[in-house]
C-alpha cells in the first residue's frame, strides 16, 4: 500500500505567496536534488521559522566546522528516528545514510536496529550515546562523556553529537505532530552497493568499504 499522498496534515501554502528569498531556495533545492524535500513545503506555513530551520539544518548538518563526517551526522540522524519511529525522517535520512555510505545494507539496519550493524568501536559509541541521550536523557551522565572520549571524540566532538541528538528529536517531533509524509522518490534512491573502483553492485553483494566517505553538499540532499 502507498503512503498516504499528502505533505502535511496541516495546509501548505502555495509557492508563488512565498518571499522570493525562499522561492529561490526550493528552486536550488530542486536544481541540485531533483526534488523539493516536503518538510520545505510543510514548514513554509511559517516563513520565519523556515528560514530558522534552514540554517540551524545547513550549519548543523553540513557545516565544515564539525569532525564529525557528514555519514556520521546523517547516521546520528537515523538512530534517534528509530528510537522515535519518525517515518519522515527514517525515510529521509535512511536515503542519506545509503548515499553517503554507499551501501543500503547499512541504511537499513540503522533504520531497524543499529546494534545488528558490524561498526567501527568509534561510531558504535557514537550511536549508543545517541540512542540513550534519546531514550533516556536523564541517565546519561559522565560515564556517557568518557565513553565518547575512550572512543576517541574530543569536547567539541561530543558538544557536535548532542547537538545532532537535539535537532533531530525536534525535527522528529515536528514531522509527527504535523504527519509530514517524506518524497516517495526517496524509497528507490541508493538502493545499489559501490563497489570498490567505481560501479554499483546489485544490493546483496559484498559492498565496498565507502562507509567514511565525505560528501560536500551546500545544499541538503534530505531535510
Amino acid at each position: 500500500m502507498p503512503q498516504p499522498p499528502h505533505i502535511s496534515r496541516l495546509p501548505v501554502p502555495p509557492e508563488s505567496r512565498l518571499d522570493a528569498d525562499l522561492r529561490r531556495y526550493f528552486e536550488v533545492c530542486r536544481e541540485r536534488l531533483g526534488l523539493l524535500p516536503n518538510v520545505l513545503s510543510a514548514l513554509s506555513l511559517k516563513p520565519a521559522r523556515l528560514r530558522n530551520f534552514i540554517s540551524t539544518y545547513n550549519e548543523i548538518m553540513l557545516g565544515k566546522d564539525s569532525r564529525l563526517s557528514l555519514l556520521e551526522r546523517e547516521m546520528i540522524a537515523v538512530v534517534v528516528s528509530s528510537h522515535n519511529r519518525c517515518y519522515y525522517c527514517l525515510v529521509a535520512h535512511g536515503q542519506a545514510v545509503r548515499e553517503l555510505s554507499g551501501d543500503p545494507e547499512l541504511g537499513e539496519m540503522l533504520v531497524m536496529n543499529y546494534r545488528v550493524a558490524r561498526l567501527p568501536p568509534r561510531q558504535r559509541a557514537m550511536l549508543d550515546f545517541a540512542w540513550k541521550l534519546t531514550a533516556s536523557p536523564g541517565d546519561v551522565g559522565e560515564a556517557d562523556r568518557r565513553a565518547l572520549r575512550r572512543a576517541g571524540f574530543s569536547s567539541g566532538d561530543i558538544y557536535d553529537i548532542s547537538e545532532i541528538v537535539g535537532l533531530f528529536n525536534l525535527s522528529n517531533r515536528m514531522a509527527m505532530g504535523l504527519d509530514m509524509m517524506p518524497n516517495r522518490e526517496y524509497h528507490a534512491m541508493s538502493r545499489t552497493i559501490a563497489k570498490p573502483g567505481g560501479g554499483k553492485a546489485r544490493a546483496g553483494r559484498k559492498p565496498g568499504r565507502r562507509a567514511g566517505r565525505k560528501t560536500v553538499r551546500k545544499t541538503p540532499k534530505s531535510h
